[in-house]
């Protein structure tokens, strides 16, 4: 397991956010700076589990996202958001917890991850 980012709850924009409508959230990049953070803004149209918009989460890259998953509270099944990525939520001592799987050599954008 592997640090990523940190996806922290904001309530006013951020300098360089990017808005995804397919979701209905404001996020920056995380890899715009050297410790993976990540802001995120959530519109009423937002589907994700109240906790996700509401607690700052941690992700992770892991080998093999259902061993990451296995015996855990699952909020957000894995999924793929985009081709060569597979992404899953867990809640784990009350916070959120995402892990990312890439399984393609070329990491993809997380901007068009899916949340389902």
């Amino acid at each position: 397991m592997k640090y990523h980012h940190i996806g922290i709850p904001a309530k006013k924009p951020q300098t360089g956010e990017i808005y995804l409508e397919s979701y209905d959230i404001y996020c920056t990049e995380h890899d715009n700076n050297p410790y993976g953070i990540q802001y995120m803004r959530y519109g009423k149209k937002c589907r994700l589990p109240k906790i996700v918009k509401e607690v700052s989460h941690i992700a992770f890259e892991v080998e093999d996202i259902e061993e990451a998953i296995r015996g855990k509270e699952v909020i957000i099944k894995p999924n793929s958001p985009v081709d060569g990525l597979l992404v899953a939520f867990i809640v784990e001592n009350g916070a959120p917890i995402e892990f990312l799987q890439f399984t393609k050599e070329e990491k993809k954008n997380e901007e068009k991850f899916k949340y389902d």
